[in-house]
């Protein structure tokens, strides 16, 4: 009890100035959104002094919740785990509208012009298109396959892609499929069969021209390139673990915290303490990094000199940091029970973390890996900053 009093005081304590300062003009740069899973919320927090400004309630179900952010940064649009849409108005801090578009949904993309919102959902399997602005409903599009068409698919890995398009993966069908909102009217879909069994994840470089699929019904990735005519899925790292003990999986990695940085692709391994290291031009496999535990996320810091990872349990207490010039660990440290994500501010100067069993986000110099703050909050789970907003494939 004496440890809530304490947050709850702490909490009101950091929100009474900006609330305060409120109506004053501002820029939205520096703002973000931290995801309280436990509560159904999100805490608007700013980098310039490392504060939370508000919290916005009423976002649903968020355990597995991400956002993106309108081009202006003005809009947050959060995909909650119960088929929730939710449009937050960073500078007012309250809710523009939401939509319950489906039953069980896996996350979003934003189109590159900024004025079409994709959700990929489970159930029912296929993905939605909303307009950006009001949130009616563009593009209902099932991910059905078979014989008959008969049957849906979850889907995953849904990213953005240059000239108003997007891609995801179809986990049951191992099919990928673009949609081309292009042309005024229906979208034009195409597809693309032999991904792989069951992909899990996906996610595209930052120039929407690499797509790399991760599998977990076999022991390797799937590569498309997108400038490539026609489009051609390719296996890449097959057989990384062949020939050894296949491990149990305590948590499935995000491809979306991969690294890319001084020519290669630092991923994390299905069930292996290991970080694969991948050139960026052949993708195949130039080293690999052991780990502590079963990496989810495998991070760059902007600048691309270092790669944060954490972990799945019972090893997601711990952070460990890789040296990319020399390829070794360069720091291991312990932050916290359940160390869930990461976020860089944009020039890397410092990382965010949320650490959702102590109820804490701390604030780590990527320098000197000293403490500089922490922020109460309740089960603290995903971090995006605005910066994301003018970014592909997030």
């Amino acid at each position: 009890m004496k440890q809530l009093l304490s947050a709850l005081l702490l909490s009101t304590a950091l929100l009474l100035p900006a609330q305060a300062k409120s109506d004053e003009l501002r820029g939205t740069g520096d703002l973000g959104l931290i995801i309280e899973r436990a509560t159904g919320a999100a805490l608007i927090v700013e980098t310039t002094d490392n504060t939370i400004l508000k919290q916005v309630q009423g976002l649903g179900d968020v355990s597995h919740a991400s956002a993106v952010y309108s081009r202006d940064e003005r809009y947050a649009y959060v995909f909650g785990r119960d088929g929730g849409l939710t449009k937050i108005d960073m500078l007012k801090g309250v809710i523009e509208k939401r939509v319950v578009q489906g039953g069980n949904s896996i996350g979003g993309a934003i189109s590159d012009d900024g004025t079409l919102i994709a959700v990929s959902n489970y159930e029912p399997g296929g993905v939605k298109v909303f307009d950006a602005a009001s949130l009616e409903l563009v593009a209902d599009i099932p991910a059905a396959y078979g014989d008959d068409d008969d049957v849906r698919s979850k889907v995953i890995g849904l990213v953005d892609l240059p000239g108003r398009r997007f891609a995801f993966t179809l986990w049951d069908a191992g099919e990928t499929w673009i949609a081309d909102f292009s042309a005024e009217g229906a979208p034009q879909i195409s597809k693309l069969d032999n991904i792989g069994e069951y992909p899990y994840d996906a996610l595209v470089t930052g120039d929407g021209r690499h797509y790399i699929a991760g599998l977990f019904g076999e022991d390797g990735l799937t590569h498309i390139d997108f400038w490539q005519t026609p489009l051609q899925p390719k296996r890449i790292l097959a057989g990384y673990g062949r020939g050894e003990r296949k491990l149990p999986v305590y948590k499935m990695p995000h491809l979306e915290g991969w690294a890319h940085a001084d020519g290669l692709f630092a991923l994390p391994a299905i069930g292996r303490h290991e970080i694969l290291l991948m050139d960026d031009r052949s993708f195949e496999e130039v080293g690999r990094v052991p780990v502590h535990g079963q990496p989810v996320f495998a991070m760059a810091r902007p600048d691309g000199r270092q790669i944060w990872v954490n972990f799945a349990p019972p090893h997601n207490d711990t952070i460990q940091v890789i040296d990319v010039p020399s390829r070794s660990i360069i720091k291991t440290f312990k932050p916290g029970p359940a160390v869930l994500h990461m976020e860089f501010e944009p020039r890397g100067a410092e990382v965010w973390m949320s650490v959702r069993d102590a109820g804490e986000v701390h604030v780590y110099d990527t320098s000197t890996f000293e403490k500089k703050q922490v922020l109460p909050a309740q089960k603290p789970s995903g971090i995006f900053f605005t910066a994301r907003a003018h970014r592909l494939g997030l």
